[in-house]
């Protein structure tokens, strides 16, 4: 499913789906990629949204015409510890239900083989030369070599302390590469020198501000978005 990232061909970072399968649907359509693309998606596939089975189903089918990276968000992390310990946790409370219910599942949840494949190939982060990508983000205090020596991996999926608006205002990061990451919802992109946050909170149509969904391509650091067409956000 996956090899190694290539910056000699465009890659299309995007952001937080929650479950939203005609938003990534038209945002794809919208970004019409070329057969050398590649895809890194930054997590949240699931959970929130109505349609996290499509979402997934989506992913496989997509990875089967271009690369595809995925990355393990926080709440793909939820739905793996339930598997393994049978104990809800956090998760129900936190958008589980939708994705059990979109499996179909009433009190329980059982995934395809296939599914369970592609949780099991999801990364916590990948690299090129000059990117890092990762689905909450790193310590702002240590380098990108210091955070995954000191750090768990699953932390890359939950850390938001790099967001802090005194982290930003410094923009000062010891990173040696730009951090693309999701998980914290913004209005607009974070696009700063060491750091490119494209979470726009797609599954939060509520609030005025959010609502869509960020594609990232890079080198150009061209934004691409979608508005939210969910029938039922």
């Amino acid at each position: 499913m996956q090899t190694s990232l290539s910056e000699e061909h465009r890659i299309i970072a995007i952001g937080d789906i929650h479950g939203c399968i005609n938003t990534l649907r038209a945002l794809i359509e919208k970004i019409n990629p070329r057969p050398d693309d590649q895809f890194v998606f930054l997590g949240d596939f699931i959970d929130r949204g109505e349609n996290s089975k499509e979402v997934v189903d989506y992913l496989i089918e997509l990875s089967q015409q271009f690369l595809c990276h995925f990355i393990l968000g926080n709440h793909e992390l939820m739905l793996i510890e339930y598997l393994k310990t049978g104990e809800p946790g956090p998760w129900l409370l936190n958008g589980g239900r939708a994705t059990m219910d979109s499996y179909g599942e009433q009190g329980g949840i059982n995934l395809p083989p296939e599914h369970m494949k592609f949780f099991a190939g999801c990364m916590s982060h990948t690299t090129t030369r000059n990117w890092f990508f990762t689905h909450g983000g790193l310590d702002p205090e240590l380098s990108i070599e210091e955070n995954l020596a000191f750090h768990d991996p699953e932390e890359l999926g939950w850390q938001r302390e790099h967001m802090r608006e005194a982290y930003l205002s410094a923009d000062s990061y010891p990173w040696e590469k730009t951090l693309v990451c999701g998980h914290t919802p913004t209005a607009e992109p974070i696009m700063l020198d060491r750091l490119i946050a494209i979470d726009t909170g797609c599954v939060y149509t509520r609030n005025p501000l959010l609502g869509k969904l960020t594609a990232l391509i890079l080198p150009e650091r061209t934004i691409i978005q979608q508005k939210n067409i969910e029938t039922t956000a």
